[in-house]
């Protein structure tokens, strides 16, 4: 998913490259641990347009997701391509299919001229490791990466659509390239979505930083007519202006 923070940090070196931005691990952070029933969405390719404005510049792009569920397994690989740039971007989650739902094993990063970030999901020993720093989680169960947050939450509104009604919260733990931290949806409502095959009705969510940090809001929406896909996401900063929007355009079936 192309996000806002990496835009800034990676503009400002003269380049393009998306990820979520890490949350500092300077104190302990809530980790829930939460069993509902999932349903997984179908193997598919997802191909996304992307715009983007980062101070007074605009950007466009397109991003493929190449989803595959079966056999107890998952795998997801996003691709971000930018005008000039090329591809800038190389997102990897895989592991198994658990009690909770998806179930990571490794989570792999690849920005721009940047060697690859691993973060491993340490099954033997319950732990989350990563390939740049000191930091360690816990496993509990039902923790997820930046990559599968966003289709473990579709999976979980597939099995229980009739829960997902404004105001609902769904917490998960999710880990990034560096650290990990809760992350928690809020359902909005429902609304239109324009996308590459036309209007869609769409259930809105709302990632909301923090309440005691600064950060970027997450918009998403998934759509109960297209098998719960997530047909758009929005990254905007706090203080207004600067937003990164990602939308559907086709989806090819496997």
């Amino acid at each position: 998913m192309m996000t806002l923070n990496t835009l800034k940090h990676l503009l400002a070196a003269g380049v393009l490259a998306a990820t979520l931005s890490p949350a500092m691990a300077d104190a302990p952070v809530d980790h829930p641990v939460i069993k509902r029933p999932y349903k997984l969405a179908p193997s598919a390719d997802l191909v996304y347009s992307i715009k983007a404005r980062q101070r007074g510049i605009a950007l466009s792009g397109e991003s493929v997701s190449n989803w595959r569920a079966g056999d107890g397994k998952y795998s997801l690989l996003a691709e971000t391509k930018a005008a000039l740039f090329g591809k800038i971007l190389e997102q990897r989650s895989e592991g198994m299919v658990d009690d909770y739902g998806l179930a990571p094993a490794q989570f792999v990063e690849k920005r721009f001229r940047k060697d690859a970030v691993t973060t491993t999901f340490k099954r033997d020993s319950k732990t989350i490791v990563f390939g740049e720093g000191d930091e360690s989680y816990p496993l509990k169960g039902g923790e997820q990466d930046r990559n599968s947050a966003v289709w473990q939450l579709a999976s979980v509104a597939r099995a229980a659509p009739e829960k997902f009604v404004p105001g609902s919260e769904w917490a998960f733990f999710v880990a990034g390239a560096h650290d990990a931290e809760p992350w928690t949806f809020k359902v909005v409502k429902e609304e239109t979505v324009a996308t590459g095959m036309g209007e869609v009705a769409a259930i809105h969510l709302v990632k909301a930083p923090p309440p005691d940090k600064k950060g970027q809001q997450v918009d998403l929406w998934l759509a109960p007519s297209l098998e719960w896909y997530p047909v758009k996401v929005t990254f905007a900063d706090a203080d207004g202006g600067d937003y990164v929007e990602q939308t559907l355009q086709k989806i090819v079936k496997k």
